[in-house]
């Protein structure tokens, strides 16, 4: 008798795969959003080493980041409606395997 993938042991890892890199991109734009930060504020005390430019370059920076943001954030919101999705699919599919008698 041959040992096929179970169907929803497949959907776990796809979503396991799906979560890993979710969380791998969310640390990259925390960092890239803490370095925006930090860049802003020694932009805006004039601090030593700052980069040249005037008050309204640093402001047009600000609206690209928060545009970019904004961005990042519709894309973690699909990204967890897309993983929400694969656990409902991973639950049907155990609903399912159980009522065929597998559990």
């Amino acid at each position: 008798m041959s040992n096929p993938v179970r169907p929803d042991v497949a959907a776990f890892e796809e979503l396991r795969f799906l979560i890993q890199q979710v969380g791998e991109e969310l640390s990259g734009f925390r960092k890239r959003a803490h370095a925006a930060e930090q860049r802003l504020k020694t932009i805006a005390t004039g601090a030593p080493g700052a980069t040249g430019g005037s008050s309204l370059a640093a402001e047009e920076r600000v609206a690209q980041l928060e545009a970019e943001n904004a961005r990042l954030h519709e894309r973690l919101v699909t990204a967890e409606a897309q993983a929400t999705k694969m656990l409902e699919q991973v639950r049907f599919l155990r609903q399912q395997h159980a009522l065929e008698g597998g559990a």
